[in-house]
This record gives C-alpha cells, sequence and structure tokens, in this order.
C-alpha cells in the first residue's frame, strides 16, 4: 500500500498549486462533464458524479462551473465530446503503470503519452499487459497524529471497511468502492479528519525504488499527470516518503 498512499498524499499537497494554475479545474470539469452524459444529472442515482461534483467543491470550484460542466455533459450547452481511454505500460524498474485518459483527439493524445514514458525510462505496452496487477477500491488516509489507531479501526471496520493498515506516517481504510461513502461519511461523522479519500486502482504487489531509478519514476509520474488529457494514473511502485518529498519539493 505504501507508494501509492504516499504519492496520493503528495499529490493532494500538490493539487492546492494546480488548482491556483486552473489544471485541477480542467480536469474536473471534464470529469463531470462526462459523468453527467454517462450516468444522469441526478447525483443522488449518478455515484460517479456525485463523487465528481464533491471533488470539485474540495477543489472550490464555483457553482456556476459546475452545472456548466454538467449542462455541457447532458447537451443543454454545446461542449466537446470526450473518448475515455486507459493506456498501460512500464516505468523504471519493471513498475507498472496505468493512464486513464480523457481526450478529445486520441490521434494527438497517444503520441505525447509515448513519448513522455520514452524520455523518462518507460515504455508504454499493450492494453492488458499490467492492468491484472490493480483492483478496483476506496483508500482513504488519515494523518495518524490526529487520531488515535484503535478509534479510527474500530469506526472504519464497523462501517464495513475491508481493511485497515498503518504506514509511516498515516493510517489506510481499504473498502469496497460500494462502501466508500458510507465509510467516509462514518469517519468524517466521528469528527475525524481524512487527508485523502477516492475510489482508485491499487496494485496488489510493489516494487521497491530508490537511487536514479526513483527519481526517473517520479519525474515520469509528474509530466504523465500534467499532460493536459490524463485524469488519473496508477502505478506500483515503492519509494519511500522522504525520499518521495525530497524529490517533489
Amino acid at each position: 500500500m505504501s507508494g501509492h498512499s504516499k504519492w496520493a498524499g503528495i499529490k493532494h499537497k500538490k493539487a492546492k498549486v494546480d488548482a491556483q494554475r486552473g489544471r485541477i479545474f480542467t480536469k474536473l470539469i471534464k470529469e463531470i462533464t462526462v459523468a453527467a452524459r454517462v450516468g444522469g444529472v441526478d447525483p443522488e442515482a449518478n455515484a460517479r458524479l456525485r463523487t465528481a461534483i464533491q471533488n470539485a467543491k474540495a477543489a472550490n470550484m464555483p457553482q456556476e462551473n459546475i452545472q456548466r460542466a454538467i449542462k455541457k455533459g447532458t447537451g443543454e450547452l454545446p461542449g466537446v465530446s470526450y473518448e475515455e481511454i486507459t493506456y498501460e505500460g512500464y516505468g523504471p524498474g519493471g513498475v507498472a503503470i496505468l493512464v486513464e485518459i480523457m481526450t478529445d483527439n486520441k490521434n494527438r493524445t497517444a503520441p505525447e503519452i509515448r513519448k513522455i514514458f520514452a524520455k523518462n525510462g518507460g515504455n508504454l505496452g499493450e492494453l492488458g499487459c499490467v492492468g491484472w496487477m490493480f483492483e478496483k477500491k476506496s483508500l482513504i488516509t488519515v494523518d495518524a497524529s490526529k487520531v488515535d489507531e484503535e478509534k479510527l479501526m474500530g469506526i472504519a471496520l464497523e462501517a464495513g471497511a475491508l481493511d485497515f493498515r498503518t504506514e509511516e506516517t498515516t493510517y489506510e481504510v481499504i473498502t469496497s468502492p460500494k462502501e466508500f461513502e458510507k465509510v467516509k461519511a462514518a469517519i468524517a461523522g466521528a469528527g475525524i479528519e481524512t487527508s485523502t479519500a477516492e475510489i482508485t486502482m491499487l496494485p496488489q504487489t510493489y516494487v521497491k525504488l530508490d537511487g536514479k531509478q526513483a527519481q526517473q519514476m517520479l519525474h515520469l509520474m509528474e509530466e504523465i499527470e500534467e499532460q493536459e488529457d490524463v485524469q488519473n494514473v496508477y502505478a506500483n511502485f515503492d519509494i519511500p516518503e522522504q525520499v518521495m518529498m525530497e524529490m517533489t519539493a
């Protein structure tokens, strides 16, 4: 778990800066638009849209932007038609990588993603080459200094969590996507602040990296995430938290 949760925590801290630049808004608007198009405009009946709206509000996106994105998804307002694609490949040291894309032009996006991989010691693979290594789960992390371990564990497991793990500075609560909101609500209801809370793709095994390979891997992750059509990136690297913080500072 540690590789994913550490990177998720760093991304969460960086998101505040990204929001100021508008980058995260672009990704959130795309997700809201597609979620509304695929599942309808009612957040209560459309879990994907509900989560997208929650993430947008957490990033301080204005309500009018959210409503405009929904209307573009339903066709009430003119908008771009996005295609969802998943690319699979390998990073330094054989790290498995999944990249979720939302694009209006895959002929533009694919070469750009391929170039980013090659530039940073990785390569794109065939569909299915690494996807089997990941499982769709929900991950909730809490700063270990802010809550008693047994208290959090009890609340999470009673609410339906699948697993509870202790890392260097965080507690991790793993749930099925179906139980995600129930468990998150139970934790929030107890007055416990979460560091991250997301439906994600968790790897079943990890590849430990250090030195040059660790540096290459983090550069690869950052460049992929900065590509405008990328929505999410998942990878099974495990790099010490302190090393990650130093390299991404």
